[in-house]
């Protein structure tokens, strides 16, 4: 029996990467310029899905508004995950939507159209009750590594503290519709149910077939994470807009001065406006109606919708979030800082600033590399600001 159904896990709330998920979950945080949910849709759906069920939760209705009952005329089902207790957990509230065989994904994740259709062949064909995509990547220690013997996983190891593993657990799953009952069989791990417990346990019972991919797989876990995304987005051309030059990408809507520079991979999405004289690129991806000022310096840098930078500004390594204002002559310089996520400090990340939905920086005002501005924040003209600036503070000279 094919698998012809996904279940795509959207509701987790992404604490990580505060303060940019303080109004919206993870999967609609940006990469380049559109939502990462976005992404992993259009891969469910190059790869021949044909129904989606998405299960929602923390400000739910951010999804639903964006991507509404259907998606490129695949039905959409909404399942919601009223408490947030674990991967498995958000799984199993999808089990009335399903029937069948079904494909399980992050929705925070990039990852490629060819990777679903492995898993999915490889589940097909194989017969063993489940397949999971394992993925080579350096840095294991951060992901879930995965031994495999022969074409099977061997073993899930949570965050493993050597450097000897390459294989990680890529996130896309293919299951018989008996994993709802091993996911309530399940222990729960401080209160949660954990869908890698439940693999584990059908590795003991059963088996899991390894299959092995690559291509395009990118996960933001820190705020400077975006970055890394939208240069992976960027590189790989995949923006909506249309092609206007080599590695610049402009929606129809969009007016560029004619002294105005634009340097690849760029990309600006309807209704942006770039003055003359601004210089925006390399790295660079502008939402729907981003205005730019003249001499505008922009570089490596994200802004979602409704974003407004003044003359004369300079943006370098920033994520600026929906409806901010940078007022003239501010400057965003760019760099390695070390910034505190929670308690804990990441020393030497490349971050320039990240400025929360509806934050407001006047003229001048200068943001020292690392700093986090809360959304509704106000930062009055000529301030230096460093650190974090919590939600709807306001910081005078």
């Amino acid at each position: 029996m094919s698998v012809r159904t996904a279940v795509v896990l959207a509701a987790g709330e992404g604490t990580r990467l505060r303060p940019l998920t303080r109004n919206r979950p993870k999967p609609m945080l940006p990469a380049a310029n559109r939502p990462i949910l976005e992404h992993v849709l259009d891969a469910l759906v190059d790869a021949g899905i044909e129904e989606i069920a998405v299960v929602v939760g923390y400000h739910r209705e951010r999804v639903q508004e964006y991507v509404g009952h259907s998606y490129r005329d695949v039905p959409i089902t909404y399942v919601v995950q009223d408490k947030q207790l674990g991967s498995g957990h958000a799984l199993l509230a999808a089990r009335e939507a399903v029937s069948g065989p079904l494909l399980v994904v992050n929705g925070d994740r990039l990852i490629e159209a060819s990777a679903v259709t492995d898993v999915v062949e490889a589940f097909e064909t194989d017969g063993a009750p489940a397949a999971m995509a394992v993925i080579e990547r350096q840095d294991a220690r951060h992901y879930g590594a995965v031994t495999v013997r022969d074409r099977d996983v061997e073993q899930i190891v949570e965050k493993p503290e050597t450097d000897d593993y390459r294989l990680i657990n890529a996130g896309i799953y293919a299951f018989e519709e008996s994993v709802f009952a091993a996911i309530q069989a399940t222990d729960r791990r401080a209160g949660e149910l954990v869908l890698p417990d439940t693999i584990a346990r059908l590795i003991d019972l059963e088996r899991v077939r390894a299959v092995r991919t690559g291509g395009l797989w990118v996960d933001a876990t820190y705020p400077w994470d975006l970055l890394e995304v939208a240069d992976e987005v960027l590189a790989r051309g995949r923006v909506p807009q249309p092609s206007r030059q080599e590695g610049v990408w402009l929606d129809e809507n969009a007016r560029v001065a004619t002294d105005a520079i634009l340097q690849p991979p760029v990309a600006l999405g309807p209704d942006c406006e770039v003055d003359g004289g601004a210089v925006i690129g390399p790295n660079v991806a502008l939402g729907r109606n981003v205005t730019v000022g003249a001499n505008v310096t922009m570089a490596r840098s994200v802004c979602e919708d409704d974003v407004r930078v003044d003359p004369g500004a300079t943006v370098l390594d920033a994520v600026l979030g929906q409806d901010v204002t940078l007022g003239a002559g501010a400057t965003v310089p760019g760099g390695r800082a070390d910034v505190r996520v929670g308690t804990a400090v990441h020393e030497d990340q490349r971050l320039g600033a990240v400025l929360a939905d509806r934050a407001d920086a006047g003229g001048g005002v200068t943001l020292a590399p690392g700093a986090l501005v809360g959304p509704n924040a106000t930062l009055h003209p000529g301030v230096q600001v460093s650190g974090r600036v919590p939600e709807g503070a306001e910081v005078v000279r």
